[in-house]
């Protein structure tokens, strides 16, 4: 093993906003003024997975990196329809997996996405990878003395400070971290109404208490200034057999591919991040004290232009825009929840399914009258639908994990395949340097050198 050999640090990206130039601009900005771009033992690396279909863009919307950023990262990976064929040729070539196996991990919808990221940060040798999202920015908002107060993150430095001391780290999340409204209750639609809604439909990360307190701001979450100010990094606990985290500000070391865990979520579901939660029994997973804001409804742009507003506006549901991120963001919840419940409270999934279809069929009425938008009703028949495929979701849940086992074995096979390609003996001789690493390290845990 090489001694105080550079570090290797991919920065990923799944998007399919044109948005996203700004956001990079800006993150690779911060990590110039962190230092960490003038930092010899530190190699930055870009990987983006980007989607022509989300919002109907050009491959150069994201390939254009303006030179003046290029030079300030050592290379950039942009992952499309034909990166994805290469990768996926290759593995059924070398009889890692076959075709259909292959099309489980990098076949579309969001955890393919950032699968396809995570297997290209393996593939290039990445230590660590920091994954980042195209509708949040390194800045931090208080509210302190009746106005809004901001401060730079220097998100990728905070995580590099506590990764190598975990399986994942996970940052913290301000702004508009979720897409429901600020709502005024009436007779139409009560308080007690929409609790009811949110329960059928929430989870351990988006719970009711958690949104009342946040409505009250306006549909603003805002920095704990404690967090801000601290240099400690917290264990994340199991609730519900899952160690929550989201899919954005979040590091996930790679030095040792057998501790990794793939991203799956149902077909047209979202929820990848929270499902990944709930394979983490055995990780450590650290809370790191840094702060990302989460443009949830796209409307503070110019933010990334150096525009700090004094006061953050209220999200209400007064335009089809809001009421449509708000439907489709229930949608995606609601398509997930059966696993989610299946894999955590096996032995209360009935119970918990017929709870939440009565409280839907009660509440939902009111929302379509509420909102005058009467596809929220499609709420009830999309969790009848994946109620009905939660086993066949379940089963393609673990075989995603068993084919990705059998990719992570792959990259670690593979380097002393390479290192005695030219000697007379290569496979025995490969095989028995493969079984003894095997053997020296079938207990390790986290923060492992790579092999070179």
């Amino acid at each position: 093993m090489q001694k105080n050999r550079k570090i290797d640090v991919g920065i990923g990206f799944a998007t399919g906003r044109k948005s996203f130039q700004k956001v990079l601009r800006t993150n690779i900005s911060t990590l110039k003024e962190s230092g960490l771009v003038d930092n010899s033992k530190i190699s930055l690396n870009l990987f983006v997975k980007y989607d022509l279909n989300y919002h109907k863009t050009k491959i150069t919307d994201y390939t254009n990196v303006h030179p003046e950023l290029s030079a300030q990262i050592d290379s950039s990976h942009f992952i499309g329809s034909n990166a994805i064929q290469e990768d996926t040729d290759y593995l059924v070539r070398e009889k890692v997996v076959n075709i259909n196996e292959a099309r489980m991990i990098f076949g579309g919808g969001y955890a393919a996405n950032r699968n396809a990221v995570l297997y290209n940060a393996i593939k290039h040798n990445m230590d660590y990878l920091i994954f980042m999202d195209d509708d949040e920015y390194p800045l931090a908002v208080t509210y302190t003395r009746k106005t809004a107060i901001w401060g730079g993150q220097q998100v990728l430095l905070k995580h590099l400070e506590y990764i190598g001391q975990a399986d994942i780290t996970h940052g913290y999340h301000c702004g508009y971290i979720s897409p429901i409204p600020y709502l005024e209750f009436n007779e139409m639609m009560t308080e007690e109404d929409f609790r009811s809604f949110i329960q059928a439909i929430s989870n351990d990360i988006i719970d009711w208490d958690t949104l009342q307190s946040v409505m009250k701001d306006g549909g603003v979450t805002y920095a704990d200034t404690n967090i801000l100010t601290s240099n400690d990094a917290a264990e994340v606990q199991e609730v519900n057999h899952a160690k929550f985290i989201s899919g954005a500000n979040l590091g996930i070391n790679l030095n040792d591919p057998r501790r990794i865990f793939p991203f799956y979520n149902p077909p047209g579901a979202r929820g990848e991040d929270t499902i990944l939660s709930t394979c983490l029994s055995e990780r450590k997973v650290l809370h790191v004290p840094c702060y990302t804001f989460h443009d949830g409804f796209s409307t503070y742009n110019h933010l990334l232009e150096g525009v700090l507003p004094v006061h953050l506006k209220c999200i209400k549901a007064d335009s089809e825009k809001v009421i449509t991120r708000f439907y489709q963001a229930c949608v995606g919840w609601i398509r997930y929840k059966p696993l989610l419940l299946y894999i955590t409270q096996p032995e209360h999934y009935e119970k918990n399914i017929k709870d939440m279809r009565q409280q839907l069929k009660k509440t939902l009425p009111k929302l379509c009258a509420y909102f005058e938008y009467p596809d929220f009703t499609n709420i009830l028949s999309e969790l009848e639908k994946y109620h009905k495929n939660v086993e066949k979701h379940y089963l393609e849940f673990l075989e995603t994990q068993r084919i990705w086992a059998k990719i992570m074995e792959h990259f670690i096979y593979q380097p002393f395949i390479n290192r005695v390609a030219a000697s007379e003996n290569s496979f025995p001789v490969a095989k028995t340097y493969y079984w003894n690493y095997k053997r020296a390290n079938q207990s390790c845990g986290f923060g492992k050198q790579k092999m070179v």
